[in-house]
């Protein structure tokens, strides 16, 4: 065999086509499918993408270890060639604030608004004009009293109730007299009140517009100037605050300007149209100041100065200060940036290199002691899909820099694991994630011990699900206690401040809370890759499913006889290390297909009534064998984990209905003709710990009630005698179950069944002391007897007189 064919790229051989069938040609495609080695390498290759894909983007740094605060460990270090000195972040953040203070806020000339607020000053006037004609022409009318005085009065009244002006009394009271007044005595227009008030208003208006009202508070703006820009003129200006005015200064001056023009009467009504006409013709444009300082801080330089090549950086035992920290940080930007293409992909190589080792340690362990993993596709797709995810999420926190890598919740893919397989690989996972993760996030050996603390605890918190709130409770605490804890030792060892353990704090707690979403995922993979976790086994073994209820009504006397089986399949499986929870879920449904015809068997039969002295023995042993083939079709039916229809399939292996078979014979004429293979169950054998129990268990619970005068040595015998004959009969040779686990299950279920029939059954050191108190029994009866019989004597003799 040449070396290609060795590992599998041999030419391909011509083979014959076999004769099958459809069916046989599809499980054969989905069997090549399952197990095509090239399927997992290609899915380890994607792990391994994805894994390359978290790695930082600075391609270079100075590999330099050190921690702000501490003596510097390292050699004497100097500058190996002239490199910038970048600002620290504070002092970019310093400069970034004054630039923003200082920056002035930017308004716009709005040339519409003089035009707007004469326009609603002459509205108003003539919305006034008719209520003061009404007035005037009333006031007149009375005066004269013109039979129109009346009629004028209404219309006064109509004309006051229709006008949008709205002024107090006096200011009404004031335009009432002053035009009544013009109009009685003839005098000219100019002597009205109002048009002096106007005109007064349109001069300070014109006033204010020219030196500009802004529509900001001033006490709200943190500059002295402010930038006027007048896009009509195409002009900008920078002008003081002082010389323009805000609402609240423009109704100062006007009120100060018409307290010198006029009397407190005529102030209070300008005042009030004023007040209705006026609006800011500065207005603020936060457009054109968020650009203007998004110009000015673009000049910002990062920079300032440079360390020359060969100036002593730092030397061995000098403390790590923020100043030099900064430099040393400065040193690793630059080599980055310097670096050359062999020097990135110098990197690049060896961090991918760390990636290979890392998961190719995971795999060989599933490999070497979780075959069942690396024999299915699917379930190895599962494995690293999980895995997967958790580093995608990872690397892509650690592309967008949008938050702290602890937000990440990486626990989660162990639980999953956990549940899914077992607490083992879901510790190998943990391992692997938190060095995985550790080279994406700076080589942090910190990150690395408390993701594989707070992974493994949060592991272990789940290796034995009693309920839900476990889960839910328990498991995402343990992790956020752990990764405080393991944090905040860190935190104190290297003397770091606090607000760096606040921001960290928040982001695990954040991680924490995202472990409750574990359960649906756990659903999701369930119903995906068709596995079967702790969390639908605790829901299959309550009572209340309809399967059980059903089985339960039907046929009462084989849901005892299950409960019995799955108290001793769980008891035996724990005592060995095996899956319990799936031996007693298993133990409990083994046994539905009765329900079909529960009459035909013995726990469901009532005294006198056998169904099968009407059968001949082939017929009773294929109504017998039938209740596997229908168990499996009901468990079908209801959509039952594959998991459990195994339990069904194999509880009686391939082993031989003995008591029919042996009846059978009776018959000399059928004898002739009968094979052991009509009494024979089809099976197949049990291939799992869990199966094999349950076989155990099934046969030795049925022969221990059809016993009569239960005893110690008769059980013990029974245990013993039915676990070496399915020993011996091959109904175990595909089970991974060795001797001392058959010496451990035999002494369980002895155990279990001594404590069942308790009250029956004699122990080898109770006989003696049973025979010595039958033999004190026996005298005293005997002395009661003679006592007795010499009564009767006396009595005779004296009925007699003799």
């Amino acid at each position: 065999m040449s070396f290609l064919e060795k590992i599998g790229l041999g030419q391909k051989r011509k083979e014959l086509t076999p004769l099958i069938g459809e069916k046989k040609k599809k499980e054969q495609e989905k069997y090549s499918l399952k197990r095509n080695p090239y399927i997992r390498i290609a899915i380890l290759v994607f792990f391994i993408a994805i894994s390359a894909f978290s790695l930082p983007q600075n391609p270079v740094n100075s590999g330099l270890n050190y921690t702000p605060g501490q003596p510097w460990r390292n050699p004497d270090l100097t500058a190996p060639f002239t490199f910038a000195l970048n600002k620290t972040e504070a002092e970019l953040e310093q400069e970034r604030q004054e630039i923003r203070d200082k920056t002035a806020p930017i308004f716009r000339v709005d040339t519409s608004v003089p035009i707007t607020i004469q326009a609603r000053l002459d509205s108003i006037y003539r919305d006034v004009q008719p209520v003061l004609e009404a007035y005037a022409n009333w006031q007149i009318a009375e005066k004269n009293e013109m039979p129109s005085s009346y009629d004028d009065s209404v219309r006064f009244a109509r004309e006051l109730s229709i006008t949008e002006v709205e002024l107090t009394e006096p200011s009404w009271q004031v335009l009432f007299n002053s035009y009544e007044q013009v109009q009685s005595q003839n005098l000219p227009p100019s002597q009205f009140v109002g048009i002096s008030v106007k005109q007064q208003l349109e001069q300070l208006i014109d006033q204010l517009m020219n030196q500009g009202i802004i529509n900001r508070n001033k006490s709200n703006l943190d500059t002295d100037k402010i930038t006027v820009r007048n896009t009509l003129e195409s002009t900008e200006q920078s002008i003081d605050l002082a010389r323009v005015r805000d609402l609240r200064e423009a109704n100062e001056f006007m009120q100060f300007q018409l307290n010198r023009a006029f009397d407190e009467q005529r102030m209070r009504l300008a005042m009030e149209l004023y007040n209705k006409v006026i609006i800011p013709n500065y207005k603020y444009s936060e457009e054109d100041t968020q650009a203007r300082l998004e110009e000015a801080l673009t000049t910002i330089s990062e920079t300032k100065g440079a360390i020359a090549q060969g100036q002593v950086i730092i030397r061995r035992g000098d403390l790590v200060t923020p100043e030099r920290a900064n430099i040393l940080l400065s040193l690793a930007e630059a080599r980055s940036e310097n670096a050359t293409n062999i020097e990135k992909w110098v990197r690049f190589a060896g961090q991918l290199v760390i990636i290979i080792a890392v998961t190719f340690v995971f795999f060989m362990y599933i490999y070497l002691y979780r075959r069942n993993i690396t024999s299915d596709n699917a379930l190895f797709l599962l494995v690293f899909l999980t895995m997967g995810l958790v580093s995608f999420g990872s690397g892509l926190i650690n592309y967008l820099d949008i938050a702290d890598p602890y937000i990440i919740p990486i626990a989660i893919a162990p639980i999953v694991l956990t549940i899914i397989f077992d607490s083992r690989v879901g510790l190998v996972s943990s391992i692997t994630l938190a060095s995985l993760l550790g080279l994406v996030n700076g080589n942090s050996f910190e990150f690395v011990v408390a993701t594989f603390a707070a992974c493994s605890l949060g592991v272990f918190s789940v290796r034995d699900i009693k309920d839900r709130s476990q889960f839910f409770f328990t498991t995402p605490g343990i992790v956020f206690i752990t990764y405080i804890l393991v944090v905040g030792s860190f935190n104190i060892a290297t003397l770091s401040g606090w607000e760096m353990f606040a921001s960290d704090l928040m982001y695990i707690a954040i991680s924490s809370v995202f472990i409750l979403f574990t359960y649906p995922i756990i659903l999701l993979f369930e119903t995906t890759f068709g596995v079967t976790t702790d969390f639908t086994l605790i829901e299959l073994g309550d009572t209340n499913q309809p399967l059980l209820k059903e089985l339960m009504n039907k046929a009462p006397g084989t849901f005892h006889h299950s409960l019995q089986v799955a108290n001793l399949s769980e008891a035996a499986a724990s005592a060995i290390g095996a899956n319990s929870l799936l031996c007693r879920v298993g133990a409990l449904y083994h046994d539905i297909g009765k329900m079909v015809k529960p009459e035909y068997f013995v726990e469901n039969q009532t005294k006198g009534t056998n169904e099968h002295d009407k059968l001949k023995p082939q017929m009773s042993a294929m109504v017998i064998k039938a209740h596997v083939s229908e168990g499996v079709k009901m468990a079908e039916d209801e959509d039952l984990p594959e998991i459990i229809i195994d339990f069904i399939k194999t509880h009686h292996g391939t082993s031989v209905i003995r008591y029919f078979f042996e009846k059978a014979k009776e018959d000399d004429d059928m004898k002739s003709m009968l094979q052991e293979d009509q009494f024979r169950y089809e099976g197949p054998l049990p291939s799992t710990k869990e199966t094999g129990i349950l076989l155990l268990a099934d046969g030795i619970e049925a022969a221990s009630r059809a016993m009569k005068n239960p005893t110690y040595s008769k059980l013990e015998n029974l245990v013993n005698r039915m676990v070496d004959d399915r020993v011996a009969e091959g109904q175990l040779s595909h089970c991974p179950l060795t001797f001392r686990h058959l010496q451990v299950i035999k002494e369980t279920f002895l155990n279990i069944l001594v404590g069942v029939y308790h009250s029956r059954v004699e122990y080898p050191e109770d006989k003696e002391r049973d025979k010595e108190e039958k033999a004190k029994e026996k005298a005293a009866e005997a002395e009661r007897a003679g006592s007795e019989n010499g009564a009767e004597q006396t009595e005779e003799q004296e009925e007699t007189g003799e």
